[in-house]
C-alpha cells in the first residue's frame, strides 16, 4: 500500500504523539528517526518522520523539513501534515512559521491551516488565543521554558512574525457550524490573500469538523490531534483500504529502565510519584555531570534489577534548572544530561533493558540516536498521544515510548509499565 499521508514533527516525543494518535484507527503507522537516508520501502498508510528541529537555527530546521517532504512524496503521499508542539513552542524567529511557508511553496499551495489544540490534553484555542487548561498560555508553566518561553497567547501575534503573507483567523463561531462553514470562510479568506489561517477548537467534536472541512488541503499544520479524525475520513471515502496492515506486538524480556530529563512540572510530578512507589531512583546532577562525567550513573545501572525497572532523571524544579544553566549555560547544561542519559540507554540496553520509557522531547532524541533506532512501529497508547512503540536496536527486539513532558496523568511511569503488560 502506497502512504496516504506523509507527517513531519519537529520533535521525537512529538513525533511519537502523532504516530499515536493515528495508531488509534488501528492501522499501521510507521515513524522514521530523522529523514531516511534510502529510498521509501516497507511503508505504511501513514508515515511520520521526526526530526529534532524544534529549536535548531530556522534555516536548519527549514531545510530539513523540505528533505523530509521531498522522501514523503517519493513514498507516494499526496496529503502533509506538518506537526509542532500543542504549546505552539516556537521563538520569534521560528520554527513553526517558515516551516509552514516552505512546505508551502514546495507544495505550491496558497493556504494553510494552524490549530494546535489538544483537548485530551487540556490545550484550546479560543479567539485565537490558547489556553493550557484553564490559563492563558503566557500565564501557564511554559512561560518559563528554558529554550522557548511562551510570553503571548494569541497565536496570531506568535505567528506573524515568522511569516511574510498574512495571517488570519477562523473563530470558534464558525467553526460550530460545522466543515461547510469552515471550508466557506477559508475560502472566502483566501480571496483575500491570507495564506496562514488560526482556527479555533475547544472539543474534540471542533477537531473532526476541521479535519473534515481541511482534509484535502496539500498541507495541515497543527497539534497531533487535529489529525486523529483523518484516518476515519480516509477510509469513509475509500482513499484508506478497511483492511489496510496493522502493527504487531513482539515478545519482550521484563528489563525496563526509565529515562527522564524533561524539567516540566508534569514531569516533575511523575518523577515524585514514581519514587513513592519504591521504585529505585538516581538523580543526575549537570554540574556534578561536568565535573565528574556520567561514570557513577553508568556504575549504578550495574547494581540494579532491571525487572524493577530503576529511574535516571535529571528532573528538578526551576530554581535548581537556572542554578545550573547559570554556570554551564543553557545548551551545554542541555547538552550534558541528553549525553548521560543516552550513555545510560546504552549501558542498559547492553544489561539487558528492552523497554525504555522516556521523558522529555531533547532527551528522547539523544536517546533514539544513541540506540541507532531508524524506524518504529506504533503500538498501543499509554496516554492521549503516548503510545509504545517497537523497534530494533543492535539486533535487539525493543520497546520504547516517548512522552512530552507536559503530557500523561501523575502515574505516568507505572501506568507505561502495565500498559505493556496488558497489550
Amino acid at each position: 500500500m502506497g502512504t496516504i499521508l506523509g507527517c513531519i514533527a519537529d520533535d521525537f516525543t512529538g513525533a511519537t504523539d502523532l504516530a499515536g494518535l493515528l495508531a488509534r484507527s488501528g492501522v499501521r503507522v510507521s515513524l522514521r528517526i530523522g529523514v531516511p537516508d534510502t529510498p521509501p520501502e516497507d511503508t505504511a498508510a501513514f508515515e511520520v518522520i521526526a526530526l529534532k528541529s524544534r529549536t535548531a537555527p530556522v534555516a536548519e530546521a527549514v531545510g530539513e523539513a523540505r528533505a523530509a517532504l521531498s522522501w514523503l512524496k517519493r513514498a507516494g503521499a499526496a496529503r502533509f501534515f506538518w506537526k509542532y508542539c500543542s504549546t505552539f513552542d516556537s521563538t520569534a524567529e521560528g520554527n513553526i512559521g517558515p516551516v509552514a511557508e516552505a512546505l508551502m511553496a514546495d507544495l505550491e499551495t496558497d493556504q494553510t491551516i494552524y490549530c494546535p489544540a489538544f483537548p485530551e490534553n487540556g490545550r484550546s484555542i479560543f479567539m485565537g488565543n490558547l489556553f493550557v487548561g484553564r490559563v492563558p498560555l503566557a500565564e501557564s508553566p511554559m512561560r518559563d521554558h528554558p529554550l522557548t518561553p511562551m510570553r503571548d497567547s494569541n497565536l496570531m501575534r506568535l505567528l506573524t512574525p515568522q511569516v511574510t503573507k498574512p495571517v488570519g483567523l477562523v473563530d470558534r463561531l464558525t467553526v460550530a457550524r460545522g466543515a461547510g462553514a469552515i471550508t466557506s470562510e477559508l475560502a472566502r479568506l483566501r480571496g483575500e490573500g491570507v495564506a496562514h489561517v488560526v482556527v479555533d477548537a475547544v472539543a474534540n467534536e471542533d477537531l473532526f469538523a476541521i479535519a473534515e472541512a481541511c482534509r484535502d488541503m496539500p498541507l495541515m499544520t497543527g497539534g497531533s490531534a487535529l489529525a486523529m479524525p483523518l484516518p476515519a475520513l480516509y477510509q469513509a471515502d475509500g482513499t484508506l483500504a478497511a483492511d489496510a496492515p496493522k502493527t504487531e506486538v513482539p515478545e519482550l524480556a521484563a528489563g525496563t529502565i526509565v529515562l527522564s530529563g524533561s524539567c516540566s512540572a508534569m514531569t516533575n510530578a511523575q518523577v515524585a510519584a514514581y519514587m513513592a512507589t519504591g521504585a529505585p531512583g538516581y538523580r543526575l546532577d549537570p554540574l556534578e555531570l561536568a565535573q565528574y562525567g556520567p561514570e557513577a550513573a553508568l556504575d549504578w545501572i550495574g547494581t540494579q534489577h532491571l525487572n524493577d525497572a530503576p529511574l535516571i532523571y535529571a528532573t528538578a524544579d526551576p530554581a535548581k534548572v537556572k542554578k545550573a544553566q547559570a554556570k554551564l549555560g543553557v545548551a551545554r547544561a542541555g547538552e550534558l544530561v541528553e549525553q548521560a542519559l543516552a550513555q545510560c540507554a546504552l549501558a542498559s540496553r547492553e544489561a539487558g533493558a528492552r523497554r525504555f520509557i522516556v521523558a522529555g522531547g531533547e532527551t528522547s532524541g539523544a536517546v533514539t540516536k544513541a540506540l541507532e533506532v531508524a524506524q518504529l512501529d506504533i503500538g498501543a497508547e499509554i496516554a492521549p498521544g503516548v503510545p509504545w512503540t517497537f523497534c530494533r536496536s543492535a539486533g535487539h527486539q525493543i520497546a520504547l515510548t516517548l512522552k512530552s513532558g507536559n503530557f500523561g496523568a501523575e502515574s505516568f511511569f507505572s501506568d507505561a509499565r502495565a500498559r505493556l503488560e496488558a497489550a
